[in-house]
């Protein structure tokens, strides 16, 4: 099947890139030599839509050892690398994909994924098995089953569940403990702030920064900014969340009087219109908006534009717009996931353990097909376990075992 991708020329640069988070990622590496010797997915198409960069591809090329056909599309056109694209396909795997994609070449590109017909798919964010469900409903019951990256993409998952609408297992790696306590808390900590400061070149210390959403992820964020000197307000509709932040020792309170104080804001909910009209208008001068959710609907763009006089990109991946009464907002990467359109995503250490689980759980797939429903499920014990033994074993760490008496401790109730 032939791709559609930029540029092939590109490959050598991105091989380099694979090649360095490869060197980091010792867990897939384990699971690499596992798979060449085992075959697992021989004889299995599997279709990746994930942020194409270095360690997305190096999941696809250790699924590809394992005897899969891969095929890649992106989940978010600003994420895409083309070096990093070019070098798969260099490598043997289908792409179809490119930075900068508008949305009909997104939708095409999905499209062009799905026509490989695959029998496992990964998805982040949910678009994929969205398109799947909505317009190419033959493939149904080719697909036997799938994995979900993101916070947002098991929502919408769940939603169809519920409604009874899924029509293949889904695996829930979101909700795996190996990967969002690790994942979504260090690694959207450390790599929001990397694209924003790569992107801004200013300082944090002694700024407010307002964190709309107290999860994983806004935990992750908030102890960064709280690390690089600043103020961080949180801002929360969950009141279980609201009370641990400010027992972490964080500011609350509602985002439209977080507005009237913030420097930078962020958001992390996975909900719309968390900043809108109002908060634009009651921001400060020079206030610096971005998005570590998903989809770029957390802050309303359409809005913001509205109450502009002007707009214009000022430095790359900085949209400055300029309100009817003076002030200047900044937007940075469209409002779209700033540490990956504006930065290169999470550290390869943290996405190998978070990847090793996606392979995992395509394995388990395979083994129980025909075994489960049509539903969510939450990763085995046995795997999130696995890959947390696996990180410990690659960081030549060993730690205690139950002797006989004390698992049996653990099992009664009269001792």
């Amino acid at each position: 099947m032939e791709s559609s991708i930029r540029d092939l020329t590109l490959a050598p640069s991105g091989q380099q890139k694979i090649d360095w988070v490869s060197a980091h990622m010792p867990v897939l590496n384990r699971l690499r030599a596992q798979f060449e010797n085992e075959k697992p997915f021989a004889g299995k198409k599997i279709v990746i839509c994930l942020h194409l960069e270095a360690k997305t591809a190096y999941l696809a090329l250790t699924l590809q050892f394992g005897g899969a056909q891969v095929c890649v599309a992106a989940s978010n056109p600003l994420s895409t690398q083309d070096d990093v694209v070019a070098a798969l396909v260099q490598n043997g795997i289908t792409a179809h994909a490119w930075y900068g994609a508008s949305d009909e070449e997104y939708e095409r590109h999905l499209h062009s994924a799905l026509d490989f017909e695959p029998d496992l798919i990964i998805d982040d964010g949910g678009d994929l098995v969205a398109t799947v469900h909505r317009e190419r409903r033959e493939l149904l019951n080719k697909i036997c089953g799938g994995a979900e990256e993101t916070t947002t993409g098991l929502l919408r998952l769940r939603a169809m569940d519920q409604a009874g609408e899924l029509k293949f297992p889904m695996m829930a790696v979101n909700d795996a403990e190996s990967k969002y306590l690790f994942d979504n808390r260090y690694g959207t900590g450390q790599s929001v702030w990397d694209g924003i400061m790569r992107t801004t070149n200013l300082v944090v210390a002694g700024k407010t920064v307002v964190v709309a959403g107290y999860g994983w992820c806004g935990k992750g964020v908030s102890l960064r900014a709280k690390g690089l000197g600043a103020r961080v307000v949180i801002t929360e509709v969950q009141p279980i969340r609201a009370n641990e932040a400010w027992m972490d020792g964080f500011e609350v309170m509602p985002m439209a009087e977080a507005a009237k104080r913030g420097d930078f804001f962020i958001t992390l909910t996975g909900n719309k219109d968390v900043i809108r009209r109002e908060h634009f208008q009651a921001m400060k001068d020079g206030a610096i908006l971005c998005n570590a959710g998903h989809f770029d609907v957390e802050i309303n763009k359409t809005e913001l534009t509205a109450l502009s006089q002007n707009q214009r990109t000022i430095r790359h991946n900085i949209q400055a717009f300029e309100l009817k009464n003076g002030k200047k907002i900044y937007l940075l990467a469209e409002g779209r996931l700033v540490n990956l359109a504006a930065g290169d995503g999470h550290p390869a250490e943290v996405m190998d353990m978070s990847f090793a689980i996606q392979t995992l759980s395509l394995k388990y797939l395979i083994e129980n097909s025909g075994q489960l429903k049509n539903h969510v499920y939450r990763v085995t014990p046995e795997i999130d376990q696995q890959v947390a033994r696996l990180r410990l074993e690659s960081l030549g760490l060993s730690i205690d075992i139950l002797t006989e008496e004390q698992e049996q401790y653990l099992r009664v109730w009269h001792e």
